[in-house]
């Protein structure tokens, strides 16, 4: 093993994207072996590569004791689907979970055991923090509460999604009752986001959305006035055009990214590809279509996410031109591993070495995390040793540009030491 490659497997990551599911949700309702080895984005590339929707049915059905005859079902297809990067991840969890160098029935019927011992309480904090390296998770929950997290107060932490404002739904009854604001126009709702601000940036780690699933990227600036008449007829109940639903959004969004900036959160943007299959609209998902975004708000720290993938290039364009642009390698591994080493690459000889976040793993369960870190580590090796082999870096500047990607600049970007004094003191005052 190269210097540079042991810097990099001893070094701890920081994960700046997951959607892991709370501790008592892992241990009461965690995945059974099948689940915790297909349950993540191979599902993609098995219904792709011709698995029936009833075989992944299957496959995913913890209540079906014959694990054997579930992954039969897909196994012709598994065979197919190995090598991708997805692939890649679900061979890492069969090898470094369950001791399995080929996925086989004998293999997995001997890996129940095993698979129990995982769900039990702390077992995700170890294999997170232990097993996967790392030094934090930030956690997209879907939801504006960011709360301590007992199972690992200075671990676990967590995004306020935005991601429902940006979309253009308002739903006035679900704001009174988080805080107390009766939306009745737009005054009240722009006094009802700070109070959502008020409640729970304090010990959030940023603001995340992923409107780029339902809508453009492209953002507009939009008045108040024409804001104000879509915003009573959807409090009124009335079908809103698709312009105007994109009039809201827009609207609500940088209302969200003014209160970031109040608040010091960096904004977290969906940016690239979906995950799932066949309902992709690629001209949604451009970074380049935040530009105007950007532009208006020079004081936002915009992290969009995914390389941009497959527009990527236009993302190194952006973190190159944009100060307040920050490239995140989270998901991308996953999605193309030659792209996303190709993509640090090109970063380095055009970006400022600042604006790169190497890893986040974006998904539910810990040991597809841990997984998806060890391919991380293994990916920026190889196109940081590229480098080195080219002539391009010396070794010691590669190691110096690992420990940047890899935790330097998200902690430059995110307040950490802010978030988690304010995590401590919430719970010191409520006694937890």
């Amino acid at each position: 093993m190269t210097d540079l490659a042991h810097h990099i497997q001893a070094t701890a990551l920081m994960d700046t994207h997951e959607h892991l599911f709370k501790e008592h949700e892992y241990v009461e309702n965690g995945p059974d072996v099948l689940n915790d080895l297909f349950n993540n984005y191979v599902m993609a590339d098995l219904a792709v590569a011709g698995a029936s929707s009833e075989a992944l049915r299957r496959l995913l059905d913890a209540n079906d004791p014959d694990v054997s005859g579930r992954f039969q079902g897909i196994r012709s297809v598994w065979e197919k689907c190995q090598h991708t990067g997805y692939g890649e991840a679900v061979r890492l969890i069969a090898k470094h979970a369950y001791g399995m160098d080929e996925i086989t029935p004998e293999g997995l019927e001997a890996a129940q055991e095993r698979n129990r011992q995982f769900r039990q309480p702390g077992e995700r904090l170890r294999i997170l923090r232990e097993v996967a390296h790392l030094d934090h998770v930030q956690v997209d929950d879907f939801c504006w509460a960011c709360l301590p997290d007992e199972s690992g107060l200075d671990f676990f932490l967590y995004d306020l999604s935005w991601v429902g404002f940006c979309s253009g739904q308002i739903d006035a009854a679900v704001i009174y009752g988080e805080v107390g604001v009766e939306v009745k126009d737009l005054a009240s709702l722009r006094e009802a986001m700070s109070a959502i601000f008020a409640k729970y940036a304090p010990c959030a780690i940023a603001v995340k959305s992923q409107h780029a699933y339902n809508r453009t990227l492209r953002w507009v600036e939009r008045d108040d006035a024409e804001a104000e008449r879509v915003l009573q007829k959807r409090l009124k109940g009335e079908n809103i055009s698709e312009e105007e639903r994109l009039c809201l959004g827009d609207w609500s969004w940088a209302r969200g990214v003014e209160l970031a900036i109040e608040h010091n959160l960096p904004f977290k943007i969906h940016t690239g590809y979906y995950a799932g299959h066949s309902r992709m609209p690629v001209d949604f998902i451009r970074g380049g279509n935040l530009c105007a975004l950007l532009m208006k708000y020079p004081r936002a720290k915009f992290v969009l996410m995914h390389i941009a993938y497959p527009y990527s290039d236009e993302l190194v364009a952006l973190a190159k031109h944009y100060p307040n642009v920050y490239a995140d390698l989270c998901w991308a591994w996953g999605i193309d591993p030659f792209s996303a080493g190709d993509f640090v690459r090109r970063m380095i000889h055009a970006a400022p070495a600042n604006k790169l976040f190497a890893f986040g793993g974006d998904t539910r369960y810990p040991n597809a995390a841990a997984a998806y870190a060890m391919q991380a580590r293994r990916w920026l090796t190889r196109a940081l040793q590229a480098e080195v082999d080219e002539g391009l870096l010396t070794e010691r500047a590669a190691m110096a540009l690992a420990t940047r990607f890899m935790r330097t600049n998200q902690e430059e970007c995110f307040d950490l030491v802010g978030t988690r004094a304010a995590i401590a003191a919430h719970t010191r005052r409520n006694g937890s």
